[in-house]
């Protein structure tokens, strides 16, 4: 019971690791991320085209 049983144990877990490859849903990791959807109706396509009347009464200050 030396190094040949370890290393056969880690090169078993190499093969495994290597060989899994789980089911991602990419849908849900680009929402987490925070793309946008574009056809979220609650997003303001327009919002970045547009300054709000706010921010240009404070550059008027």
């Amino acid at each position: 019971m030396g190094r040949g049983r370890q290393k056969a144990k880690h090169t078993k877990i190499a093969r495994e690791l290597k060989a899994y490859s789980p089911d991602v849903n990419y849908a849900a990791l680009e929402r987490e991320l925070g793309h946008p959807d574009p056809d979220d109706q609650y997003v303001d396509k327009w919002a970045d085209q547009y300054a709000d009347e706010d921010e240009d009464e404070l550059e008027k200050a």
